[in-house]
């Protein structure tokens, strides 16, 4: 692990750079929300997590610091870039086997609200996306391939809150023996109003395992807030917790997001 100052060093050069988004953190699921034309939403995310394997004998502990702008071309689409700092470190038998740090993948974005009803505060939302190799695949940072993908959004709003769906494939550009080119991924998140300015989040989802040998495909629950400083700043919260062992066990979020 990198010590604790260089982690908030790269946090903090990583907002300078780039940024990857969900639009209400700590959610993994997106929602269909965008800036409107002319405006910005800048997010600084962290993630901590953990695992172990085998017995106990092989413990990995990983972490991700990311900035995420989103810029609405129009009131309907918005354009979101992202350059995470990762950092990974195992050890087997309290020996370590691996510790890196560094760059991980750039993506580049695009949310497109198609459909938008207010009567019944159901609106749509395609994403697509690319996934550019600038992460050190050796050290365990990135994919090493060019990937595209497409996710569908579905969100309903109403008075106590609102709930969001994902339906998304990427595919990756070169394919090995041990990894799969084409990956699935489904969830749901839960918005809770609890307040005027806290909301209550839960969200579960399932991706396809990346590994062929693995037909056990990494699920996991996440529950958290997020609070409304004021108008135009929030705070955020989260604890995900792995529902199989192809999952990181647990894992911590949180963030803010600003607009302007």
């Amino acid at each position: 692990m990198i010590p604790i100052l260089k982690k908030s060093a790269v946090f903090i050069f990583t907002l300078l750079v780039s940024t990857n988004a969900s639009a209400s953190h700590p959610l993994v699921t997106d929602d269909t929300g965008t800036q409107g034309k002319g405006k910005f939403q800048i997010e600084m995310n962290s993630e901590f997590a953990s695992d172990s394997r085998d017995s106990g004998t092989e413990k990995e502990h990983s972490g991700e610091a990311a900035a995420t702008l989103s810029w609405g071309i129009a009131d309907n689409i918005d354009l979101v870039t992202a350059l995470p700092e990762k950092w990974l470190s195992i050890k087997s038998n309290g020996i370590t086997s691996q510790d890196a740090s560094g760059i991980g993948d750039m993506t580049i974005e695009m949310k497109w609200r198609i459909l938008d009803d207010e009567a019944t505060g159901l609106s749509l939302a395609l994403k697509p996306g690319l996934s550019i190799p600038s992460g050190d695949k050796e050290k365990g940072l990135g994919s090493g391939s060019l990937s595209g993908g497409l996710t569908l959004i579905v969100t309903r709003a109403g008075r106590l809150g609102a709930m969001h769906g994902n339906l998304g494939f990427s595919r990756t550009e070169k394919g090995d023996e041990q990894n799969r080119r084409s990956i699935w991924h489904a969830s749901v998140g839960t918005e809770i109003n609890v307040t005027g300015a806290l909301r209550a989040v839960l969200n579960s989802g399932i991706e396809s395992n990346e590994e062929k040998a693995s037909a056990t495909h990494p699920a996991f629950l996440l529950g958290g807030i997020i609070y409304s400083v004021a108008e135009n700043l929030d705070l955020d919260f989260g604890l995900k917790y792995a529902l199989n062992n192809t999952e990181s066990d647990r894992a911590l979020l949180f963030g803010l997001a600003t607009r302007f």
